[in-house]
């Protein structure tokens, strides 16, 4: 089974699919020793990391890059935060095409222009595409997949942008009928109000997406009451890192030895240990048995 069937398989089975976001592969490897059901490449944890502002300032190779090396390092699916997809129709074809060759199990667009500004940014530009051009690029995202299990995620934007409740749901549809295997409903909002009153207003067939950056204090068997089908942690992992290296580096900076800091970092041992699920030593085995059997070793 492949990582697309894999996450196909998850929201038929589980009743909430749990997303983390990582921001490289060994941030993803982490997401999935710690029990998530799969990984968000998120172009803000990316852009961070690069130091700019997640402002379609990165290109595609680049968070192409990212997410691809977390699908080559984990065994749970990955799915690619992909903005507003990089252009129009055309750009969207090409998109999918590499995203999918590369193992990862489906890509989410958002209905902003290009170039966009992260939703929660104060002041932030949050300008909707029309819904026809959006709709163009979920047809093209679907002629361009091979494996029908690709995922296309739709994110809407008009409840960030303030254009309503009505205009959401009336894209909704309109993302549904083009294709969209997923609606990804996004609120800046400290509550969850507007997503459940989206969630109980909501008649399509296709399983809603939440990112609760904001109203955080949602409870999982809330979402689950309210219809929504995959939670996406989107930000945090990146946040956590944030705050403890900032913290640690200051102590280390301030410290007359390292014996005052060493009991806040992790072993040598934790990191060789994460490294490790590389299983180089079974790798190598595998090389030296075929080895053997072409008669190169005795």
């Amino acid at each position: 089974m492949n990582q697309a069937e894999n996450l196909v398989n998850l929201l038929e089975k589980k009743e909430i699919v749990k997303v983390c976001g990582a921001y490289d592969a060994m941030s993803a490897k982490l997401v999935e020793l710690n029990g998530f059901d799969a990984i968000w490449a998120g172009s803000f944890a990316i852009s961070a990391i690069h130091n700019v502002p997640d402002a379609s300032i990165l290109t595609m190779t680049e968070f192409f890059n990212a997410a691809s090396n977390m699908a080559q390092t984990c065994q749970i699916p990955v799915i690619a935060d992909c903005d507003t997809g990089y252009g129009d129709a055309n750009n969207v074809r090409h998109m999918v095409k590499k995203y999918e060759n590369a193992g990862i199990a489906g890509i989410c667009m958002e209905d902003k222009t290009f170039p966009k500004s992260n939703s929660l940014l104060k002041g932030g530009d949050n300008q909707l595409l029309s819904e026809k051009d959006f709709v163009a690029k979920i047809l093209a995202a679907n002629e361009a997949k091979q494996n029908k299990s690709f995922t296309i995620i739709a994110r809407i934007e008009a409840l960030i942008s303030g254009i309503g409740m009505k205009e959401a749901l009336k894209r909704a549809y309109a993302y549904e009928k083009a294709g969209a295997d997923l609606i990804l409903i996004h609120s800046k909002k400290i509550s969850p109000e507007e997503i459940f009153e989206f969630s109980e207003s909501w008649n399509g067939s296709v399983p809603l997406v939440v990112i609760p950056t904001t109203y955080y204090s949602v409870k999982i068997d809330e979402l689950i009451d309210h219809k929504i089908k995959m939670v996406i942690y989107a930000n945090q992992t990146l946040r956590a890192v944030h705050l403890s290296l900032s913290r640690l580096l200051q102590k280390m900076s301030d410290a007359n030895s390292m014996d005052e800091v060493q009991d806040q970092m992790s072993s040598m041992e934790d990191i060789f240990q994460l490294q490790e699920t590389y299983d180089l030593k079974s790798q190598e085995k595998s090389i030296e048995e075929k080895l053997r059997k072409l008669g190169y070793i005795a």
